[in-house]
């Protein structure tokens, strides 16, 4: 897949920043998604290559959301390893659901940025259809990256997108 653009670049860094910032999205971190992968750095492989796959369609879409919405998309906050049931059923049909809450309890989202996150789980949530382009690119680019995660064939890390430094992001790698 070609690199984005620096004005994409740009706005990926400037669109994660408050997020990434978040003591809880730090905590993350600590959560392994699929394989070795940390849910951190599944979420930001999530959002770049949502971006990039929208870049490479050509398609008119809300960027900011579509980073916001895919950086959000698994916020849960636990380990879906050890707790299959977290009250509101299996973790595969209920961290969609999951994530929002916890998205909405910490950062303004829009309607496009919830559906983005509700979503993103289809076909396994069949009765979960995207309704927004940007929701799409989410859901594709979320199995592409799970698959590539759990064969072990990922090539990022919690550093790969970002690298921080004094309350800063300096680096990026898109």
């Amino acid at each position: 897949m070609k690199k984005l653009t620096k004005a994409d670049r740009d706005l990926f860094l400037d669109t994660i920043e408050p997020i990434i910032g978040n003591e809880n999205m730090q905590e993350t971190k600590k959560l392994i998604q699929h394989g070795n992968v940390s849910v951190f750095a599944h979420s930001l492989a999530v959002a770049a290559y949502s971006m990039k796959l929208g870049a490479m369609l050509e398609w008119d879409i809300d960027k900011r959301s579509l980073i916001r919405g895919a950086v959000l998309h698994d916020f849960f906050m636990y380990d879906w390893h050890r707790v299959n049931d977290i009250g509101d059923g299996l973790h595969g049909f209920a961290h969609p659901n999951t994530a929002s809450k916890n998205a909405l309890r910490h950062f303004r989202l829009n309607k496009l940025e919830i559906d983005i996150i509700r979503k993103h789980m289809w076909p396994l949530t069949f009765t979960k259809l995207p309704k927004y382009r940007e929701s799409w690119l989410v859901c594709i680019a979320d199995k592409y990256c799970s698959l590539l995660e759990t064969l072990g064939l990922s090539t990022y890390n919690d550093d790969t997108f970002v690298k921080m430094g004094r309350n800063r992001i300096t680096k990026t790698i898109l």
